[in-house]
C-alpha cells in the first residue's frame, strides 16, 4: 500500500506543480477559445491542462517501475506499457483539438486507433465472467471489438460530463478510489497478481485528477480540455478491461458447487468487474440522454447543447458549486454503494444506507425550491441569506428618499446597459490573465474614465 500511495502523491505533485505554466503556455499559444452559447464560464478560459496530466502520468509509471513491490507489473505484464501508447496517442489527438478545434468524426476515429493500440499489445478482454456458467472465452475479433467499445464509451462519457469547473476531475477521481480499492482487494486479498496493473493504473489516476482539481475547482484558471478528458477517460476504461478481461474469476473459486448456489457466491463480486461503468453510470446516462435528445430533434449526436445534467441543475437554481458537489455525491453514492455491497453482500445494513442517503440527495436536489432560514439565536453564525430579514421603518421622509435615490439608480443603470456590450449567457467564471475585468471591452471602459 505504501508503493501505491508513494506513486499517487508524485503523480499529484507532479501534475500540481506543471499546471502552472502549462496555463501560462495555453495563453501564450492562444489555446482560449472564445466563449461558446452552451459554456458556463463568462470570459475565456486557456485549455490544455492535459499536458500537465500527462507528464504526471509518465511520473507516476517511472516512479513505480523503479519501486521494489510495483516493478514486478512491468517485467510479468505488458499492460503499463499499452497504456502509456494508447494514453500517448489519445493526448497528442486531445491537444490538436483543444489548439485548432479537429472536427467530431476525426477525434472518434483517434479514439478507435488508441483503442485498437492498446489492444495489439496485449490490453484486451479475454473472457467474461458470468454467473451461473462460467468464464466464457471470446474470440480474438469478439474481445477486440468489446474492448474498443468500452474505451469509446467511457472517453466520450467523461468528455460529455466535463461542463462544469471542476466536474470531471472530481467524478473520476471519486471513481478511480472506489476501483483503488476494489482492485487493490483483489490483489492483496485473493493474492491475485493479475490485478495489479489495474489497481496501479486506479492510484495513478487519482493522483492526475487531486494534481490537477486545485487549478479546476470554480471558478477555474484552467481547463483540461479534450487532451485531459479524453487521457482520463482511457485511463479509467483501461483500468477496467485490465481487471475484467485479465482477471480469472476461476481462481475465485466462485462457481462451485450447484447453478443457484454458485451465481449466490458469484453475484457480489461479479457486480465490481463492471464497477467502471457503475461509477460513470451518471455520465453514461447523460452520454445517453444527449444522444436521444439530439437525434429526436434532427441534429447530430455530435452537436453540442446546453441539455446535460448539470446545465439542469444550473437552471433549476443550484449554484455552480452546488451543482458540482451534488454531482460528486451522486457518483461516490453509487460507486461505494457497489463497493461496499461487494463486500457484505448479505447485510441489509448496506441496501438501507443507500436508500437513506439517496433520499438525502433527492433532498438536496430540491434545495432551491426553497430557502431555509435560522433560528434567531444562530443568526450570527449562518451566511446572510439564511439570516431573518429585519423589517425596516417606513416614514414619509424614507419613502421620498428612497424614491429619488431609486430614480437616480435607474438612470444611472440605464446609461451603463446602453453603453455595455452583452455579456453571454451563464454564471460567474474565471479569468484567464487576471482579475475579472468589469466591462467586456477595455476601451469603452477607459474611455468613459
Amino acid at each position: 500500500m505504501r508503493d501505491y500511495l508513494l506513486t499517487l502523491c508524485v503523480t499529484a505533485a507532479v501534475t500540481y506543480l506543471l499546471t502552472g505554466p502549462v496555463r501560462k503556455f495555453a495563453i501564450a499559444t492562444g489555446a482560449m477559445p472564445e466563449i461558446r452559447a452552451r459554456d458556463v464560464h463568462r470570459e475565456p478560459t486557456p485549455r490544455l491542462g492535459g499536458i500537465a496530466m500527462f507528464f504526471g502520468l509518465c511520473a507516476g509509471l517511472l516512479v513505480a517501475d523503479h519501486l521494489q513491490n510495483l516493478s514486478s507489473v512491468f517485467e510479468q505484464s505488458n499492460e503499463p506499457r499499452a497504456l502509456l501508447s494508447g494514453a500517448a496517442l489519445i493526448w497528442l489527438i486531445g491537444v490538436l483539438d483543444d489548439k485548432f478545434e479537429l472536427d467530431a468524426l476525426i477525434k472518434l476515429g483517434a479514439q478507435m486507433i488508441s483503442a485498437g493500440v492498446m489492444v495489439a499489445q496485449g490490453l484486451t478482454i479475454l473472457w467474461l465472467p458470468i454467473p451461473g456458467v462460467g468464464t466464457v472465452a471470446l474470440t480474438p475479433w469478439q474481445g477486440t471489438l468489446l474492448t474498443v467499445a468500452l474505451v469509446v464509451l467511457t472517453i466520450n462519457a467523461v468528455n460529455f460530463v466535463d461542463g462544469l469547473d471542476g466536474l470531471a476531475a472530481g467524478m473520476v477521481c471519486i471513481a478511480a478510489a472506489a476501483f483503488f480499492l476494489y482492485a487493490y482487494r483483489l490483489w492483496y486479498g485473493y493474492t491475485i497478481e493479475a490485478a495489479a496493473p489495474a489497481t496501479l493504473f486506479a492510484a495513478i489516476l487519482m493522483g492526475m485528477c487531486l494534481g490537477f482539481l486545485p487549478h479546476n475547482m470554480h471558478p477555474a484558471r484552467i481547463f483540461m480540455g479534450d487532451s485531459g478528458s479524453m487521457l482520463i477517460g482511457l485511463i479509467l476504461a483501461a483500468s477496467a478491461i485490465s481487471i475484467t478481461g485479465q482477471v480469472d474469476p476461476d481462481v475465485l473459486r466462485l462457481f462451485e458447487g450447484s447453478t443457484r448456489e454458485a451465481t449466490h457466491a458469484a453475484l457480489p463480486v461479479f457486480i465490481p468487474l463492471v464497477l467502471p461503468l457503475t461509477i460513470i453510470a451518471i455520465p453514461m446516462a447523460d452520454l445517453v440522454l444527449a444522444i436521444v435528445r439530439r437525434t429526436w430533434k434532427g441534429q447530430s449526436p455530435f452537436a453540442a447543447d446546453r441539455g446535460h445534467l448539470h446545465h439542469r441543475l444550473l437552471e433549476i437554481g443550484h449554484s455552480h458549486s452546488r451543482a458540482v458537489l451534488i454531482m460528486y455525491f451522486w457518483s461516490a453514492l453509487i460507486a461505494f454503494g457497489t463497493l461496499a455491497y461487494s463486500v457484505h453482500s448479505t447485510s441489509m445494513w448496506i441496501v438501507l444506507g443507500v436508500v437513506a442517503l439517496s433520499a438525502i440527495g433527492l433532498v438536496l436536489l430540491l434545495l432551491p425550491r426553497f430557502t431555509p432560514r435560522a433560528p434567531r439565536w444562530a443568526q450570527s453564525v449562518v451566511p446572510p441569506r439564511y439570516r431573518r430579514r429585519k423589517p425596516a421603518a417606513v416614514t414619509a421622509e424614507s419613502l421620498d428618499d428612497a424614491g429619488s435615490e431609486s430614480a437616480e439608480s435607474a438612470e444611472s443603470a440605464e446609461s451603463v446597459e446602453e453603453e455595455r456590450e452583452p455579456v453571454p449567457a451563464g454564471v460567474n467564471g474565471a479569468t484567464a490573465i487576471g482579475h475579472r475585468s468589469r466591462f467586456t471591452d477595455r476601451s469603452k471602459a477607459g474611455a468613459r474614465g
